[in-house]
């Protein structure tokens, strides 16, 4: 049987991350490995078939640990005998192809989730990331990519073997999870201190200077509006210069740091607006899980959120740091139940092209392209 090897860089459970090549890879009959940091892994693989490799991967691109990875991950291809390596993420796209080059894999597929070059970027990233690809691609049969300006970046780029550039609409998100969610919102409201009558902002991720929750927060006191509730669900090292913000602007009573949560899917669902000020993103999850829940949003008009949302239809883009334009789109949103309505309309129409069970058939479709047409 042949065999493939999924990189990642650290995995904590098999999602819909590597489900669809999951999917694809079985189909043709080809046996799936996955390699990534699992020191967290807490999930059971045999519900999947798929056999696990420890690799002790960092994502910093300058840990000396990525060298010993290097070697790890060398030895394991080297001794398993891989027909495929599919590598994803910055580290894992790295690694998995100079070892693919070294050990003569003779098919080397890769994913950007979102290049480190983009238009808005800082100076460096577009000279330093774009060598990098550059250089990459020349180890690359295919590269699959998951927003508009990537894709067509990544057709610029000179593959091995007249390989080519792929689109695909994301990792995939399973949008009946979302819509057939059941939940007590008033009693979790009450657990959250949020009043019945509140308009309750959420988002998502990390709390991490490229997120950019300040402007979320500056936006959030600009409305001088009590009635605004916002829930903010991650960890980071942001977290105290974030919690002294809302208590300058004398919001801190509005501001409602939950931290990592696992009930994200019952907060979606009790919140009226989701709020994304994030100044980069390749095509982001939480975003898509917003707008399956039927959400209307207020983001920043940046790659991959402009894929997702049009402007004035399913919520409202602006730049990341036009604080008082978000402020007065929350506004808008707040005042008006019946323009919320039409926007959740629209977003639950929109987010089904980016189900999971479609990303299946694309990734299935080029994973035959590419294996099958060799």
């Amino acid at each position: 049987m042949k065999k493939i090897l999924f990189i990642s860089n650290i995995t904590k459970k098999i999602t819909n991350f590597s489900i669809p090549s999951i999917t694809a890879a079985q189909q043709l009959g080809y046996e799936f490995h996955m390699a990534a940091n699992l020191s967290n892994f807490a999930d059971d693989e045999t519900d999947y078939n798929v056999t696990l490799h420890h690799i002790n991967l960092d994502r910093n691109p300058f840990s000396i640990k990525n060298f010993r990875a290097y070697r790890e991950m060398l030895t394991l291809i080297k001794k398993e005998r891989f027909d495929v390596i599919h590598c994803n993420t910055p580290i894992g796209g790295i690694l998995g192809r100079l070892c693919g080059k070294r050990a003569k894999i003779k098919n080397v597929i890769y994913t950007a989730h979102g290049f480190h070059f983009y238009k808005g970027a800082p100076l460096k990233n577009n000279i330093i990331f774009k060598m990098a690809e550059k250089w990459m691609a020349q180890y690359t049969d295919a590269i699959i990519t998951m927003n508009n300006e990537d894709f067509k970046e990544a057709q610029k780029l000179k593959l091995r073997r007249n390989g080519r550039a792929y689109y695909i609409p994301g990792v995939g998100v399973d949008t009946k999870l979302y819509q057939d969610n059941q939940v007590d919102k008033k009693r979790l409201k009450e657990s959250l201190t949020i009043k019945e009558d509140d308009i309750l902002l959420i988002s998502m991720g990390d709390l991490i200077q490229r997120k950019n929750y300040e402007a979320s927060i500056e936006a959030i006191a600009k409305t001088d509006n009590p009635k605004l509730h916002y829930l903010i669900c991650g960890v980071g090292p942001k977290l105290e210069s974030l919690q002294i913000l809302a208590k300058n602007r004398g919001i801190e009573k509005q501001i409602h740091f939950l931290g990592f949560r696992t009930d994200i899917k019952e907060l979606l669902a009790i919140a009226d607006i989701f709020l994304f000020t994030t100044y980069q993103e390749g095509l982001p999850r939480s975003l898509m899980e917003a707008m399956a829940t039927g959400l209307p949003c207020v983001v920043s008009n940046v790659r991959g959120n402009v894929d997702l949302i049009n402007n004035n239809e399913g919520g409202y883009l602006l730049d990341p740091d036009d604080i008082g334009g978000i402020a007065k789109a929350i506004n808008k949103l707040a005042s008006n139940k019946e323009l919320r309505r039409n926007m959740s309309a629209r977003n639950l129409e929109e987010i089904k092209r980016y189900d999971v069970e479609n990303i299946k058939k694309e990734m299935q479709k080029i994973y035959r392209e590419v294996l099958l047409n060799d």
